[in-house]
């Protein structure tokens, strides 16, 4: 039985959720069965999912796409955390599933076109 979608774009605090460590992680996959996507703002996201260095960033994306979750990444300065963070959403500027925006209405507009 598939999923039904709703045509409203999650957000965590939506969910009731927090993604401050990695252990966070599956509360968040299992929480968005059924929902068209995610709308993610970086003050979502603990600190050390903004260091790159530390790996969760790229872990939480790779969830999200073993799952083909869509997840719009409200970021409206990305040179604020680094250039590799640029160099990141830059790369993502055409991912079918993680985008990185600069605003929410940015992401909500992307995300109800993933329907």
């Amino acid at each position: 039985m598939e999923p039904q979608h709703s045509d409203k774009v999650a957000t965590l605090p939506d969910l009731g959720l927090r993604l401050r460590r990695a252990a966070d992680i599956p509360a968040v996959i299992g929480a968005l069965y059924g929902q068209p996507g995610l709308l993610l703002r970086d003050t979502d996201l603990g600190p050390e999912f903004l260091n790159l260095r530390a790996g969760l960033l790229g872990e939480l994306f790779q969830k999200f796409v073993n799952y083909q979750l869509p997840v719009a990444v409200v970021v409206p300065d990305p040179a604020r955390y680094g250039e590799r963070f640029v160099e990141l959403a830059r790369e993502h500027a055409r991912h079918p599933l993680i985008r990185f925006v600069p605003d929410e209405a940015a992401g909500r507009a992307w995300l109800r076109g993933q329907l």
